[in-house]
């Protein structure tokens, strides 16, 4: 099995494995219009390059910094893959960053000059614009990760008992619950419970969370100022406490994309239950071998890591928390 991270190196606090795949149906083998950039603890990175693996150094890149982003290109004008290669690229210039307050301002100012990249003169429907999801971890040395994420793209905590979602989806649902006309089990079922590929938000692309009519160049950020109550405690961009009795997957959504995910994703705790590499094979090798009935034919790009216990961990007793601190379906 192909894993892009076989010649990177994370150092001791990391285990971390990754894999793109253009679909797992030999009958139909769409563009992989997906993408991953991931940078490891001495400066090597990898992202795809025409849908092939592409190996780079960042000259001056800190000892022991780590960057990790799923991206899944989208724009029915044939340039999805290439929007999705124009941020993984973008991401090798940003410098490592190790405040949310830095991470945010970089990557919004490359969603705003890719978004004048990729605007045709004389073309005022933005929405033509190509777009693509990103969610990414940065991982300053002894910090716990900072979030960042646009679009339906997930970040997962997948311990021995469930796998708990750690991001909102930028979908349509999300924005009816913003304003108030969907409530947790409708929202959950919507995002969680079927398969339904529309979006309200992604990079490059920009957001239609006010007016779905309407799509604003900006990106709108979500958090316990705009979001519903169940969700508030899931915002786009903060700190993530992590586990090391868990592991964490970075996907984007050909995992999901299928009438009931939740069946194959209560798979999850018994695939991933080992280190990043055979986590990460086992997790394709199953969905390829024991495919979720009505799937829908995706790219695939996930990223497993596991925190050693040398990394900054946070060990969390869940039935010591609140019943509000974990929502019924999270």
């Amino acid at each position: 099995m192909t894993r892009i991270t076989d010649q990177l190196d994370f150092g001791p606090a990391l285990d971390i494995a990754a894999r793109s795949a253009a679909s797992i149906s030999k009958l139909q083998v769409p563009e992989n219009q997906d993408n991953l950039l991931l940078i490891d603890a001495t400066g090597r990175a990898v992202l795809l390059r025409e849908q092939a693996p592409h190996i780079a150094q960042v000259e001056g890149w800190p000892h022991g910094h780590v960057r990790l982003a799923v991206l899944d290109g989208m724009g029915g004008h044939g340039h999805g893959r290439q929007a999705a290669e124009a941020v993984a690229a973008g991401l090798l210039r940003i410098p490592a960053c190790s405040t949310q307050e830095q991470l945010g301002a970089q990557l919004d100012q490359l969603h705003h000059d890719l978004q004048a990249q990729f605007c045709r003169p004389g073309d005022h429907d933005s929405f033509r614009r190509p777009g693509t999801t990103l969610t990414l971890l940065e991982i300053p040395p002894g910090q716990a990760p900072l979030l960042y994420h646009a679009g339906d793209s997930r970040l997962y905590e997948i311990t021995e008992h469930a796998a708990r979602p750690l991001t909102v989806d930028h979908v349509p649902a999300t924005a009816f619950a913003m304003h108030g006309l969907l409530g947790e089990d409708e929202w959950w079922q919507q995002v969680h419970g079927e398969h339904r590929p529309q979006i309200s938000q992604a990079y490059i692309l920009g957001n239609a969370f006010a007016n779905p009519q309407i799509l604003d160049n900006g990106l709108l950020p979500l958090d316990a100022v705009n979001l519903p109550p169940f969700l508030g405690h899931l915002a786009d961009r903060r700190v993530v406490e992590v586990r090391a009795d868990a592991s964490y997957l970075l996907a984007t959504d050909g995992f999901w994309s299928c009438a009931d995910p939740q069946a194959w994703i209560s798979r999850w705790p018994a695939l991933l239950r080992t280190n990043s590499a055979a986590a990460l094979d086992a997790l394709f090798s199953d969905y390829a071998a024991n495919p979720p009935p009505q799937l829908h034919i995706d790219n695939l790009s996930a990223i497993v890591i596991r925190f050693t216990p040398s990394a900054p961990v946070h060990n969390i007793d869940e039935t010591a928390l609140p019943t509000a601190a974990i929502p019924s379906h999270f």
